[in-house]
């Protein structure tokens, strides 16, 4: 099964130890086909510019890819930033595109502990 990781599950699972995941979530990392959005890549490089981490997007994709075996998705923006535009429960643009990316690939899961994208993507996991 597919599913996705949102920018702040990709910080917690590479760098920030480990955290505690439900049972399910744990069977989607060990078993499941996991992607992450290239909005996920934007978003931890700006939060690097800014220093709220210090790792560049590229070494925490690295570390992801190859201890999880994330990959980047390669899906078609356009129906990505369409659905996108439906998702205003949120002015966050990272948000937006990460929940439409899961949404567009068959209503994935998506792997976050983010309460506000739980309350709106009922296929939140953590």
């Amino acid at each position: 099964m597919i599913a996705y990781l949102d920018t702040n599950a990709v910080i917690r699972l590479s760098i920030g130890g480990k955290p505690r995941l439900s049972r399910e979530t744990s069977r989607l990392i060990e078993e499941g086909e996991l992607r992450i959005s290239p909005m996920v890549l934007l978003e931890l490089e700006l939060l690097n510019e800014i220093r709220r981490i210090k790792y560049l997007a590229s070494d925490l994709q690295s570390k992801i890819e190859h201890e999880l075996g994330v990959h980047v998705c390669d899906l078609p923006f356009a129906p990505i930033a369409s659905a996108a535009l439906y998702e205003k429960w949120t002015r966050d643009p990272f948000d937006r595109i990460i929940v439409a990316h899961a949404k567009i690939n068959g209503l994935a899961p998506l792997i976050s502990s983010d309460e506000k994208i739980a309350a709106h993507y009922p296929r939140t996991i953590w």
